[in-house]
């Protein structure tokens, strides 16, 4: 079995764990330092790049999850947020026995990373910020392309599966690797709709962290596609700018599926920085 199939065989033997009201479902790959991984808008952890986690887990303990209501991990009543999306990551670091870890978070997983960071320092060792922004007014948002591929519901799975690769990709990039099976792993979960747009809400409300990030100092390495259409790459720049101790990393070419592009680049980086 190569590499690839390893990553997605040990992704579909999930464990679970009680969590304030919902059970979550994670897991973990690798040994050393534990390296929490949090996942963007309406993904389960099925969609990490497969590449990229097989790397990362040579030399760390990665650990990924479902976010509330998204995969395997159960939902309840509670009113979707960044905050309680970072009270939930937390609880399964509690739940693991992990004192402090490194965070890495991608696209709105940079929020709940971010929240964590801001709200619960001493949990955090270092943090790695791929495709994100500091949210809020601060924030610059999606173009109207970028828009549509996030908030256009409509047509079929398969029409709203193609709007969002050609969002992920920049035009050219994607003719020069049609295979797109070969990089971006298809889900084995079905995210119900209703949760989606919850999760969307919790996005659209979160106040961002521009005003606060002055405070923080933990060692930060940002990560940026230059051409990346649903978040704008001056985001990183905001963010370089509002973490001290920070360096920004963009990609050419690249668009906000920038691990699925550059997984043993980013994975690289990576290692040099932990």
């Amino acid at each position: 079995m190569n590499s690839d199939g390893a990553i997605s065989d040990a992704l579909a033997h999930f464990k679970t764990v009680h969590i304030d009201d919902i059970d979550m479902a994670y897991q973990e790959i690798g040994a050393g330092k534990p390296l929490l991984m949090i996942m963007g808008y309406s993904y389960s952890m099925d969609r990490w790049s497969h590449q990229l986690i097989q790397a990362l887990s040579i030399s760390n303990r990665v650990i990924v999850f479902d976010n509330r209501g998204m995969g395997y991990s159960q939902s309840s009543e509670k009113e979707y947020s960044i905050p309680l999306f970072a009270s939930d990551t937390v609880g399964l670091l509690d739940a693991l026995k992990i004192e402090r870890a490194n965070v890495l978070g991608y696209s709105m997983g940079t929020f709940i990373a971010q929240e964590i960071a801001l709200t619960r320092p001493e949990r955090v060792n270092k943090l790695v910020l791929i495709a994100g922004s500091v949210g809020g007014k601060e924030g610059i948002p999606a173009g109207p392309k970028g828009m549509d591929v996030l908030t256009n519901r409509s047509g079929t799975d398969e029409e709203r599966m193609i709007r969002g690769i050609e969002g992920l990709f920049p035009t050219d990039w994607l003719k020069q690797h049609p295979d797109i099976s070969s990089y971006y792993p298809i889900a084995r979960t079905f995210n119900p709709q209703d949760r989606v747009l919850r999760q969307a809400q919790a996005v659209m409300h979160w106040a961002g962290s521009s005003s606060r990030l002055g405070q923080m100092n933990l060692p930060t390495l940002i990560f940026a596609g230059d051409s990346d259409i649903l978040v704008p790459p001056e985001n990183a720049m905001i963010l370089a700018r509002s973490i001290a101790n920070s360096w920004l990393i963009r990609i050419r070419n690249c668009g906000h599926g920038v691990i699925y592009q550059y997984p043993k680049l980013i994975a690289d980086e990576i290692a040099l920085f932990l």
